[in-house]
């Protein structure tokens, strides 16, 4: 009876200690957590801010490599290319601007030019006429003023009259106004001739002669073939082509029998005293079949530039048959290095007769 007490009581320590040891643990354990109750979040925080720093470096690494390559190996380049690029695309929108030009500005333009054009025209009209009553004054200081007059205007005698320079004045006057070669050109524009291309020389390309507006050049401009057609013969009113050869292929106004043809060009005072881009050595030929056959040779001939500025040349060889086209061929001019200019050829013949 009486082991079994003292059994009792060793199990009720044995409990006590373990339940004493146990409690002492979990109080270490909360007095732990009590001390540092914010290690995690330390940690937490420590490993971003250190990722942090380490991005910044990098990144300021990074942009110190950038900005001693850009300084290194495209230091004036890059800037010679912006602006390259700012300056053309300024031009662009200029040139696009100048294009957007309204039209009542463009025939204001066209009027403006066509109106220097006709007073240039009178000018040297005037100074013909000018030079025309100076040696007028010199013939009659030299005793060359005794003429009569007939009623159609012409000189026909010798007499003194007080009214002699008067009319000797509307003489040369009305001579002046009418043609110097007295043959009907058929291969006048306004009569129906033309000039063929195919079968014409490139024209002369001048970056020069440009249209302006207000200071800018945007337009090439350059004098057709057929220029050579018309009766207009004043300064720059020429067609150009390339070198010292070239040729135009004429389709006449109608089909003839060629006899004789006439070169013009401006004279040596007109434009201050160079024409050496006059043609010198020129041929003829005529096309048989409708201007597609072979080419019949009619002569060859020389502008003498110190001559009169309208010469007149009776073909060499004469040709039986209606031509209705011919070719001139320009061999040589007077010196000229880069171009040639022709300012009117016409072709004289004998006319089929319709009737």
């Amino acid at each position: 009876m009486s082991g079994r007490p003292k059994l009792r009581r060793g199990a009720r320590f044995f409990r006590g200690r373990s339940e004493e040891a146990s409690s002492s643990s979990s109080r270490s354990a909360e007095l732990s957590e009590q001390e540092n109750p914010d290690s995690n979040g330390l940690t937490r925080s420590r490993k971003l801010v250190m990722s942090m720093v380490f991005i910044l470096t990098f990144l300021l690494l990074g942009f110190r490599n950038h900005v001693r390559l850009k300084e290194k190996e495209f230091p004036q380049k890059s800037r010679q290319f912006f602006a390259v690029i700012a300056e053309y695309g300024s031009r662009l929108y200029n040139y696009q601007a100048r294009l957007r030009m309204p039209k009542e500005q463009l025939e204001l333009l066209k009027k403006e030019s066509q109106i220097l054009e006709n007073n240039f025209r009178e000018i040297l009209f005037l100074m013909e006429q000018i030079d025309v009553l100076k040696a007028l004054l010199r013939d009659t200081q030299a005793g060359l003023h005794n003429y009569s007059w007939n009623t159609d205007g012409d000189p026909t005698g010798v007499q003194d009259h007080p009214e002699e320079m008067s009319h000797l004045v509307n003489y040369i006057l009305k001579k002046l106004r009418e043609d110097q070669v007295q043959m009907a050109d058929y291969a006048l524009k306004s009569a129906g001739a033309s000039v063929i291309e195919a079968g014409t020389s490139e024209s002369y390309k001048n970056n020069k002669a440009k249209l302006y507006w207000h200071g800018i050049g945007f337009l090439n401009y350059e004098m057709p073939p057929d220029i050579i057609l018309q009766p207009d013969v004043h300064p720059g009113k020429c067609w150009a082509f390339p070198g010292s050869q070239g040729h135009a292929l004429i389709k006449l106004a109608r089909t003839i029998i060629p006899t004789a043809v006439t070169m013009e060009h401006i004279s040596e005072k007109v434009s201050s005293g160079n024409i050496s881009s006059a043609p010198k050595e020129f041929s003829v030929y005529g096309i048989s079949k409708q201007c597609e056959g072979e080419e019949i040779f009619l002569g060859q001939f020389i502008y003498n530039k110190t001559g009169t500025t309208v010469q007149t040349f009776t073909l060499q060889h004469e040709v039986s048959e209606f031509l209705l086209c011919v070719k001139l061929k320009i061999l040589s001019n007077w010196g000229h290095p880069k171009y040639s200019c022709l300012y009117r050829f016409r072709v004289h013949g004998t006319p089929r007769d319709d009737t």
